[in-house]
């Protein structure tokens, strides 16, 4: 159990921040887990995330003691696009969870691919096994698995500097009327809905997406969206917050999301650029618009 004493540099934050900010190595999401489930007293008393703390408040936190998971191999069809001893780089399916998180531990692409690999970077624990980044359940497309600890660490300093470029294919509500631009806005947690993500300026961390207008169609926009950064949901959020959401988005999308689509938003990871771990190398992957995609593409050309 760990007890912290809140000084006058604290006094007025919210209970979740000033956890996050005692406790670097725990992610914001489970501080508030263990908040929801109990395990944080101010002053002997439960109180919600949003608690403003005050000075010479006496903060105990307890922390569960990590059950030991065992993530088991499943024999699921992965899209290959590339490997060798060092990356795998996967072509996702919409609908699939990339890792495993609690109560859902199985048909995710990390039981895909302990069966398909004999070895995984084990530097983000049991329940991401190679995972250097993600994308989410509902977009499909390429994603970068680290098959050793070497590789992992330097596809996660690409995505710090930068230096690996994420491209995706979005089909946006509304007509864009610029060509390009930058959205350069701060993405946290929504206050009044902690599923989703938001602008938001007081807590949310750097967040720069560029864009470019592919196609316009009547009431649509085919876009391409280059991520500089990746924060959850960045290319989602930003969007919307501009005024031209994913459609089939359940989150961000609004009224009657799935006019078009009804299985997720319409939204692919379709190029992806890394510097090879060991060569050196610049290498550049790129996949086609999924069917379904296309054909949504199609009817609206027509």
């Amino acid at each position: 159990m760990k007890v912290y004493k809140v000084t006058y540099l604290e006094n007025g934050y919210r209970l979740d921040k000033v956890l996050a900010v005692f406790n670097e190595e725990i992610s914001r999401s489970y501080i508030a887990k263990l908040i929801d489930g109990g395990h944080v007293h101010v002053n002997g008393k439960i109180e919600k995330a949003s608690y403003k703390v005050k000075t010479n408040d006496e903060i105990t936190l307890d922390v569960p003691e990590a059950k030991p998971l065992e993530i088991k191999k499943e024999d699921i069809p992965l899209n290959v696009i590339y490997e060798d001893d060092d990356i795998l780089i996967i072509d996702k399916l919409q609908g699939m969870v990339v890792h495993p998180s609690n109560g859902h531990y199985e048909h995710t692409l990390v039981n895909a691919i302990l069966n398909h690999c004999n070895n995984l970077s084990g530097i983000n624990g049991v329940m991401r096994p190679g995972i250097v980044h993600r994308i989410d359940k509902d977009t499909s497309g390429l994603i970068c698995i680290a098959k050793n600890d070497v590789s992992h660490h330097s596809l996660a300093e690409q995505l710090k500097d930068h230096t690996m470029n994420r491209t995706y294919v979005a089909l946006v509500r509304n007509v864009i009327k610029e060509n390009s631009g930058t959205i350069d806005m701060p993405i946290g947690r929504d206050d009044k809905n902690r599923q989703k993500m938001a602008v938001n300026r007081n807590n949310g961390k750097p967040a720069i997406t560029n864009f470019k207008v592919l196609e316009r169609y009547s009431d649509h926009t085919l876009v391409e969206c280059r991520l500089v950064t990746g924060r959850t949901h960045q290319i989602r959020v930003h969007l919307s917050y501009i005024g031209y959401p994913v459609e089939g988005d359940p989150l961000y999308c609004g009224r009657n999301y799935d006019k078009l689509y009804k299985n997720g938003q319409l939204l692919t990871a379709i190029k992806l650029k890394l510097i090879h771990p060991r060569t050196g190398k610049e290498m550049e992957f790129e996949t086609k618009l999924p069917d379904y995609f296309k054909e949504i593409i199609d009817n609206l050309e027509k």
